[in-house]
């Protein structure tokens, strides 16, 4: 009887002891990691925003084949929720969200020694070279854990800094190949109305055309909005003149507007007039690098149905979108014109 007391007083007094020991272990962790992503601030944060798109770009089906995700009927925005089972389950409900700066998260993870509870932050910084993207945790570990991590050798916040980079760099990968998609449809003859615009003329090489239209640009906004005018269409570009031989275009960046408008001597924006035109119209959907393609396939389109382009005429493209309210260039629209001397009925087959 003395030995069992005796054995039992000293699994007390281990006990007692070990719980003293990684009771006194630091309990409370905040563990994040930041990567600077190359994508503006909105598109990164769709793409966190939004749990349908977590399975594509998380670590976790590589370290866990058998996991399946279960979606609730919102999953973007504060209150959205997912859920999944595997070798750990768990659940995530968004509890806060400042479009394209944070988000807040719960997370519940169920263990071998019970539920966990901690919560998930996310910030979204611009920075030069795109969106400096900071994704962290922070909790409290339980005794049972404290104990387990150190009898087990496991080293927690470097399996979590691990986890973190991978789903980073899934981040950006993802997001790079969303922002490289795009279409091109070739829309056919159509008419376009014309009417009076406000422009500026300059002339580029043209690799420079993107970095001198810009500018140009916010010219003839400004002079719109300093007037008080009314846009009556989306900016285009019309290009007067191109000469291959010098690898040169006159161009005009415009906006169209309702009306004549008076211009003072020496302005650099003048008024305009367009007369209707009949033009092969081609829809590119991305980004604007893609533009020559979408040339290519037009007079492709044109070859096909015997339609001559105007030697007289000037093709323009029309920003449907502005690149400044969309950020993501798969989602930018541009119309393409190429003016022809006729119009007749198109050969009904695909390029």
């Amino acid at each position: 009887m003395k030995i069992l007391k005796y054995l039992f007083f000293l699994l007390l007094i281990i006990i007692i002891g070990s719980a003293i020991y990684f009771g006194t272990k630091e309990g409370s962790y905040d563990i994040q990691d930041t990567m600077v992503i190359n994508a503006p601030p909105e598109v990164v944060f769709n793409k966190v925003n939004d749990y349908k798109s977590w399975e594509e770009w998380g670590p976790w089906k590589k370290e866990d084949s058998t996991i399946t995700f279960t979606y609730a009927e919102k999953t973007v925005g504060e209150g959205a929720s997912y859920s999944w089972e595997g070798e750990m389950s768990g659940s995530m409900t968004t509890t806060k969200v400042i479009p394209n700066k944070e988000i807040e998260q719960d997370l519940t993870l169920s263990t071998p020694g019970g539920e966990r509870h901690p919560k998930v932050y996310w910030k979204f910084e611009e920075v030069d070279g795109g969106t400096k993207v900071t994704w962290g945790m922070k909790g409290e570990h339980t005794l049972i854990d404290k104990a387990y991590y150190s009898l087990s050798g496991m080293d927690f916040d470097a399996e979590m800094h691990k986890m973190n980079k991978a789903g980073l760099e899934g981040i950006a990968e993802e997001v790079a190949e969303d922002m490289k998609q795009y279409s091109i449809n070739v829309d056919g003859v159509t008419q376009y109305g014309g009417g009076y615009y406000m422009y500026t003329t300059s002339v580029a090489k043209m690799g420079e055309l993107g970095e001198k239209m810009e500018p140009m640009m916010d010219v003839v906004m400004d002079f719109i909005k300093n007037n008080n005018l009314n846009m009556a269409g989306k900016p285009f570009a019309l290009y007067n003149e191109i000469n291959s031989a010098n690898n040169t275009v006159i161009f005009s960046t415009g906006v169209p507007v309702k009306e004549r408008v008076i211009t003072p001597e020496g302005s650099p924006v003048v008024c305009g007039f367009m007369e209707p035109v009949s033009a092969v119209k081609i829809s590119l959907k991305g980004n604007y690098k893609h533009l020559p393609e979408a040339y290519t396939k037009g007079r492709q389109y044109m070859e096909k149905n015997d339609l001559q382009a105007d030697p007289n005429g000037k093709m323009f493209e029309v920003y449907v979108t502005d690149p400044e309210e969309t950020p993501n260039p798969a989602n930018w629209l541009t119309e393409i014109y190429i003016p022809i001397i006729t119009a007749p009925e198109p050969v009904q087959e695909g390029i």
